[in-house]
Parts: C-alpha cells; structure tokens; sequence
C-alpha cells in the first residue's frame, strides 16, 4: 500500500516507527568509483536481517541508497535522452515518485515545470528510471509509483553559489509539494545537485538488480549511505523507505508528537534572509510521515537554514552534558544554550547523515542503537549497525571502533580527513560566547527573592478539596506515603485488575484515559534521579525567539532544575515584575450549577484570557484551580492545559510564553507527565502538598520527616 489506512479504531499513523539497519561507505579522499556504490549495496544486503518483509516474500518494507550525482553517467544519459547537461554541481536532479493514474501523473508534471520556471532555473529535460520488474514482490508492484528524474538548470549568473542553489532547489520542493499535497502517490523524494536517492518497498538484494542504473560500471560515488526498513508494528510505503534527503536513522523518537507541536507552535517566529517567503516552507514537517520522516524534515531545514550539519544535529540530537564531570565547560554552555531553542529529539537512535559532501552519525545520548566503524588504510570508511557489515581483509584495516553515547563520527571529502568528535564539538562551541550569553541572560528560581506571602494551608477544607479531587485512600497510603518518605514511585506485583477506563462505569480522572502508546520492548525504563548522568529534569520558562537568528536574547528564560514546583518557589514565580518575566493568574473553574454548558463556557473563556495575556506581554501563564469549593469546581488541569497550548498555537502565540499549571489534582507521576507532555512546562501540586502537611502534624509519617524534605 503506498499510503497508510485512515485513522480508525485503536490505529493511528502517527503512532509510526522505525526499526531498521542503517550504514554508509565513504572514499575519504573523494575519489569517485563504482566500487563504492558495489560495497554499499553490499553492506544493505548484510543487513537484510535488520529489514522487514510482509506477507508477500518478495516485498520489503523498504530499502534504498543515497549516492553522489555520477556525473559522467548522467551526461551519457541525457545525451542519449536528447537534452545535454552543464558542469558538475550546476544542475539539480528531481527523484520524482508520480501517481499511476497518466492523467494524474501529467497534472504532477505540468505544476513541477511551472514551478522551477517560476523560480528562474532551466529545465532541462525527464528522463525514466530504468528498472527490472522481475525483481520486485506482487504487492510493491501493485503499489509501485512511477519513477522519473527532472533535470534543471540554475540560469547562469555572476558568483555562483552551489549552496545558494541548493536553498533554491529545497524552496522549489517544498512549493512543489505544497501545489500537490494532495496529490496521492506523489513525492519528491531527493532534489540536489549534489546527491541522488534510489529507495523502494524492496527486499535490498533486489536493489542492484530492480534499478538499472544501480549496476551501471559507469555509476559512480564517493559515498553511498544505506538503509533497510523495519517498521515497528507499523506498514510500508514506497515513500517512507530510507534513506531521507538527508538523514538516515534507525531506532524510535519517543517524543515525536511533542517535537511537532512545538515546531508547529514557533512557525510564527522563522525568518530568514535567506527565504523570500519563508511561507513557502510550511508545514516544515509534512504530515503522515514516519519519526525518522519528520526529523528528516526538520534537520533539512535547519541545514538550509543556514546551520551546518554537525551543529543542527547536536541542536537535535544532544548528548548528556549536565552531569558530565568531563565536558568543557564550552560545550556545556553550548548544550545549554540551545535548550532555549529548540527541545530533543529523544529516543534510542542511531542517525546517519550527509549533504553529499561530508558525512556521519551519531548515537543518542543513551547509546541504546549499535553503530560499529571500520577505517582502512586505502581510506576508506565504513560505518554500520553490524560489525564486519563489508568484507574487508584484516591486513588493510587501520583501526575500528564503535560509536559511544552521545558521540559524533563526521567524515568531511572536501578536506578528505576524518574530523573526530572532540575536535569537530570544539569548533562548534568556541564559534560564539554561550556562557556569556547565559550569565547575562538566564534567570534561576534561585535567584528570585523570597515571596512576600506564601499560600497555607487550611485543613478545614482540605477533606472537601480532597473529595472534589477524588482522592482516594489509595491514593493517600499506597501512592503518596512512599514518595513523601522515600522518594520513589510506589511499585507493586498484583497486577492491576482495575477495569480501562474508557470501559469502566465508574467516574474517573481524565489521567486514567491515557496508556503508553510507543514500543518498549528495546527501551528500558530509566529514573531520572540514580540515572542522572543521562537524564534530565530541568525545564525552561519564557518567550522562544527566532531559531533561525540565535543570538543573546535567546537565553532568557526561566530555568528550573525540575518541573515540580513548591508553594513558595510558585509564589516567587507569581511576584516576579519585570521585562520579560512577568506572570498572570487565570482561574480553571466553572460553577457546578452551570452543568456541561457552562463548562464549556468556562473552557473557551480560559483560552482567550490566554490569549489576551500573552498578547499584552505576559511570559507566564499561570492556570489555577486554588479556591475549589462546592459551587466553583474545577476544569480538569489537563483539559485545561491542552485546550489552552493548542488554542494559543492555533493563534501562533504560544511560543511567547510558558505555562504553570497550579492545581491540587495532580499527584501521581502519571498525572505529571501528562500535564507536561500537553504543554505544562511547571506544576505546583498544593493539595498534594497540603495532603503531606497534613500527615506530618498527625504524625502518619516519620518523625525526621519534615515539610521541606519530603518537597
């Protein structure tokens, strides 16, 4: 199938992952030969174990190479096609997948000429991709799109700049696919004078054989990046097959829906005078794509942005730098900077990456994908997920290695030298004054002074806010007991014969609704308190500015070294008055005599005195259900939460401004979660709070249990 099944039921695209083998073969010196394609078809084909295949033995859930444009072998070809081509690296090659419907197809042709017209290059001419269709499965054929290239042409002028024509040639795609989004069965799947991309619903022996051109001697690169697809309990699609314009990735990004929301959300901050219309590009990241898909998108962008490609992927992609004791400082304030720009892409990963002149990988900053490299001493590079991928006799090895958390490995042909991960982050970090940047800039919650007035406690009410709250005495001995008095989740091993509760008869929180919906069969649970030297708690406040001009600006914000807030570290948030930190309260209640209407009253009122808000200068966004009684009840906090940060992204303001949610439902680890993965970036839970307090005077707790420790 070329597209996914609709939404239905428990199955939804977006819930796509990958699993998959990913490698590459790099000439270090750049010297091009068709021997370098002949290893990397190679290297995918002992990494076949790594892919998937449907029912159907001979269709693969996708396969696919990235090469440099062989120069010679094009010119040959087109010749032969009619139409002649200009110097290597000035001229672009589309790889076009097309509808099978002719009239469809021609409709795609007409709009794609129309638009490299319109943006002032030459078209030079289509040709066919030549391919074997005995070698492809019944279902890929059945669903097999055409394949054509397009050729063009920059229109000769002063100064020319292949980098500019690169941005000229990714404007060009994206106006393309903005003109056809509808279009099913079509997509550009590379667009670049620099590098070319072969990839199906193929098995990867099948590769060398269904594509023509892939057994050409004439065929030659470089470098040759390899991939082979195993969707975790996902489909296949010729699209979706690796590798990316880009990228290629093997491992899952667990925060994918976030990553998205909030690219989504800072759409109204990108400018660029690199980009005439900088609308042109939106979305940045197309829809029903993949994990790896989505990143790709966002990768690309920022390398045509203007970031280089080390430098977008450590944005992306950042190793554990908090509590390392042996990081420079540097590079610490490198990491930390560009927190205030753009959140992790997180997951187990290991990513492969090229622009067709220098190419790496890296791995997450847990190390949970293998990545193994071998360097001869013929310089030549091979990098994969699988030790001895390429045959290689041991007499010409140089030295081999494998990737390590958090670590880059960049190949640069240009310089023809491998530039290793010390020296490459080195570069990066010293080329502006971060830590300055962050001393001028950043505000800690510790620097706040104390609050004037701190909420206390009123137990006469605290039995009825409970019961409003639905508290429960599990709740109170079994969950919340073990976090006040040892700082753990509590654990059992019964089981859970709870009913779901979108099939329970019973009133339940809108927290209960929620299961895990990622694969966890390759993850391990972590604890961001003994695992520290990899995790991370710390969270940021305040207004996002343009990722596209990093400068000083950017670091303020408000650091807090965990997203769990106490009433008085709340309350030193709320006086705070000055630019670019200041706070407004809103109120989560609806009267209960206004049944469901007035709820949903109360809801839409919420959003726009959001809205209102951030628009008259307010950097926190404080959303509260403190004063519960019988006739004010409260929206549920994570209602709230997600109705108030998707209407203000709807509105394009949510960047401007971070949001607090003060609320006395939360108090399991779940419940925080939730709230943060909708948009919270800090919670103040009091009722939980107050609950402790509570325990503490009626002595239900330790003696050495005090207030302050068990927060």
């Amino acid at each position: 199938m070329y597209q996914y099944p609709e939404k239905q039921g428990l199955y939804d695209p977006q819930f796509e992952h990958d699993n998959c083998g990913v490698g590459f073969v790099v000439q270090i010196k750049n010297r091009q030969s068709h021997q370098i394609v002949e290893q990397g078809l190679s290297l995918l084909c002992n990494l076949s174990h790594r892919g998937a295949l449907g029912a159907d033995p001979d269709t693969g859930d996708g396969s696919g190479i990235l090469i440099q444009i062989p120069h010679q072998f094009f010119v040959e070809e087109c010749q032969s096609s009619g139409f002649h081509l200009p110097e290597s690296g000035e001229y672009g090659i589309a790889s076009i997948f097309l509808p099978q419907d002719p009239y469809a197809r021609r409709h795609c042709g007409e709009v794609i000429e129309s638009h490299i017209v319109e943006k002032g290059m030459d078209l030079l001419g289509w040709r066919d991709v030549p391919i074997d269709r005995g070698y492809i499965g019944k279902q890929a054929l059945a669903t097999m799109p055409a394949m054509r290239q397009l050729f063009m042409g920059h229109r000769r002028f002063e100064n020319y700049n292949q980098d500019r024509f690169e941005n000229k040639l990714y404007v060009t795609r994206k106006a393309i696919r903005s003109s056809l989004q509808d279009v099913e069965g079509f997509m550009i799947i590379s667009m670049s004078s620099r590098t070319i991309i072969y990839k199906g619903m193929l098995i990867p022996h099948q590769m060398g054989k269904f594509f023509i051109d892939l057994s050409d001697k004439r065929l030659s690169s470089a470098l040759a990046l390899v991939h082979t697809r195993f969707p975790t309990n996902t489909f296949p699609r010729w699209d979706l097959a690796q590798p990316f314009r880009n990228l290629a990735h093997n491992g899952e990004i667990n925060t994918l829906r976030g990553n998205i929301n909030w690219m989504l959300g800072r759409r109204a901050t990108l400018k660029s005078p690199l980009y005439e219309d900088i609308s042109e590009l939106q979305p940045i990241i197309i829809p029903r794509g993949s994990d790896s898909a989505c990143m790709d998108n966002v990768y690309e962008f920022l390398i045509q942005s203007g970031y280089s490609l080390p430098h977008a992927m450590m944005m992306m992609v950042p190793e554990a730098w908090e509590q390392n004791p042996e990081m420079t400082p540097e590079k610490q304030a490198f990491y930390e900077y560009h927190e205030h720009l753009m959140e992790p892409w997180d997951g187990p990963a290991s990513l492969t990456f090229t622009n067709g002149v220098q190419i790496g990988a890296t791995l997450d900053r847990n190390g949970l994908r293998p990545s193994r490299y071998v360097v001869t001493k013929d310089d030549l590079v091979i990098m994969g997920s699988e030790v001895g991928a390429v045959e290689i006799p041991p007499e010409n090895i140089k030295f081999k290695w494998r990737l390590q958390p958090g670590k880059m490995f960049l190949v640069d042909t240009k310089e023809g030298r491998i530039i290793d991960d010390t020296e490459l982050k080195a570069n990066i970090c010293d080329a502006q004054p971060y830590s300055q940047w962050l001393k001028e800039n950043m505000l800690e919650l510790s620097d706040l002074p104390k609050p004037d007035q701190v909420p206390e406690t009123d137990f006469e009410s605290l039995l009825l806010r409970q019961k409003i709250f639905a508290y429960t005495t599990e709740d109170i001995n079994l969950l919340l007991t073990p976090m006040f008095t040892n700082g753990v989740e509590a654990s059992g091993s019964m089981g859970d014969d709870t009913p779901l509760a979108v099939l329970s008869d019973k009133p339940r929180l809108l927290y209960d609704y929620f299961k895990q919906i990622f694969a966890q069969v390759s993850n391990p649970p972590v604890d961001a308190i003994r695992e520290e030297l990899v995790m991370s708690l710390t969270s940021r406040l305040g207004s996002e500015r343009n990722i596209l001009d990093p400068g000083a600006n950017h670091a303020k914000m408000l650091k807090l070294f965990h997203p769990i807030l106490s009433n008085e570290e709340l309350a030193q948030i709320k006086a705070l008055d000055k630019q670019d930190f200041r706070s407004k309260t809103l109120s989560m209640h609806f009267d209960a005599a206004s049944g469901v209407e007035g709820f949903s009253r109360a809801l839409k009122e919420l959003c726009e005195e959001a809205e209102s808000a951030v628009n008259s200068g307010t950097t926190f966004v404080v959303l509260s259900d403190r004063g519960t009684a019988k006739d004010q009840v409260p929206i549920p906090a994570l209602l709230a939460v997600g109705a108030v940060h998707h209407y203000l992204t709807l509105k394009r303001v949510r960047y401007k401004t971070g949001i607090i949610v003060e609320t006395g439902e939360a108090r399991e680890i779940t419940h925080f979660c939730l709230l943060v993965s909708y948009g919270a970036g800090a919670i103040n839970p009091y009722l939980a709070i107050e609950t402790i307090e509570q325990m503490i005077q009626q002595k239900e707790l330790p003696e050495e249990l005090t207030l302050e420790k068990a927060n």
